[in-house]
């Protein structure tokens, strides 16, 4: 059997399609099962009888679920099914609108807390003038306040390998400057052509 070759590019044609709406099937079915889920509240829960638990925190023993139902309804809040894997299941009156902000703000807080720091560098010569100097220091304030680290970095030139002393001055002064917020991991370190301190925020 011979094809011929416009036949050929409509089968061709017609495959692309299929496999391109495949993927798109594939794509959105993935994205559907990564949805949170979310705990049933109210109606959507599916049982004859529940462990109920009040907004107090007091167990209540187990309730038909209409009973449960009515219970939190005269309380103007929500029956959320916490435990649906125990005979019988469990469930707890609550203002569900509350806890889902507050599990909100303590995912944020966690997601701060994880958030990972740095040492930032600021660098100075040993020559620095008093605008330059106030300059850094608000920028040093600025990164201590996010959590990060400081280090300062004083860098001899040529024959400003001569003015150590005056560098190590300088570095001694920023530790001053910032007593109140920053505390200095180490005293004023040579390395080379460069002199180094670095301060981390006081706790």
């Amino acid at each position: 059997m011979v094809f011929s070759q416009s036949l050929f590019f409509e089968i061709y044609y017609v495959l692309i399609i299929k496999l391109i709406n495949f993927n798109y099937f594939f794509i959105y079915f993935r994205r559907c099962f990564n949805i949170k889920q979310e705990l049933p509240i109210n109606e959507q829960i599916r049982a004859d009888k529940v462990q109920v638990i009040d907004e107090n925190n007091q167990k209540l023993g187990v309730l038909p679920l209409n009973e449960a139902l009515d219970l939190a309804f005269d309380k103007k809040l929500d029956l959320v099914l916490v435990a649906q894997n125990t005979i019988p299941k469990v469930c707890r009156i609550m203002n569900y609108g509350k806890y889902k902000f507050e599990q909100s703000k303590k995912e944020k807080e966690a997601r701060k807390k994880s958030k990972s720091f740095e040492t930032k560098e600021i660098r100075i010569t040993p020559n620095i003038d008093t605008h330059d100097l106030d300059f850094k220091i608000k920028n040093a304030q600025r990164f201590l306040d996010d959590g990060n680290k400081v280090r300062f970095t004083v860098r001899f030139r040529g024959r400003e390998m001569n003015y150590i002393k005056q560098g190590e001055e300088v570095l001694n002064q920023i530790i001053t400057l910032l007593q109140d917020v920053a505390v200095p991991e180490k005293k004023p370190i040579l390395e080379g052509r460069n002199m180094f301190i670095i301060l981390s925020k006081k706790s």
